[in-house]
């Protein structure tokens, strides 16, 4: 079974837009800061990056059969009554 990792990253961007607005608090995530400003110009086209701030860590997002049925078997019984210890 092959586990597929992306590491993300979140950007935080202050920018002026084509029209002169600046646009406080823009969060963008993406594995680099380049692929972030790209998404960002998808966006706003023409725009003036004022500031860019890493947000937080790369984190390793990562899925497997594995892991989701350990997941589901952690999670209380919805239809099971309570115990009285």
């Amino acid at each position: 079974m092959e586990i597929l990792y992306l590491a993300m990253i979140k950007f935080g961007f202050r920018i002026k837009t084509r029209n002169g607005m600046v646009v406080d608090n823009l969060i963008v995530a993406a594995p680099n800061r380049a692929e972030a400003e790209r998404k960002l110009t998808q966006i706003y086209h023409r725009c003036e990056v004022l500031a860019c701030q890493e947000l937080q860590q790369a984190v390793k997002e990562s899925f497997d059969l594995e892991s989701a049925i350990d997941l589901i078997g952690k999670q209380p019984d919805p239809d099971a009554p309570a115990r009285k210890d």
